[in-house]
């Protein structure tokens, strides 16, 4: 996972916890929800580059 994939994650995230507490906050479900849905999907991109990386690291195992 580059550096770059795991910043945009990462600020995905953040931002969907920062919608899901102002939804809290205001009572605005829907925002509360949207921002849930931002951090799953975050949550989703980070597995499959963690599946990525490992996949990586298997391969670079066998070369040696």
């Amino acid at each position: 996972m580059g550096f770059d994939d795991k910043a945009e994650n990462k600020a995905q995230d953040l931002k969907g916890r920062a919608k899901e507490a102002t939804g809290s906050v205001t009572g605005d479900d829907e925002l509360k929800h949207e921002g849930r849905a931002d951090q799953a999907e975050s949550s989703v991109k980070q597995a499959g580059e963690k599946a990525k990386d490992a996949t990586e690291d298997l391969k670079d195992a066998f070369k040696k």
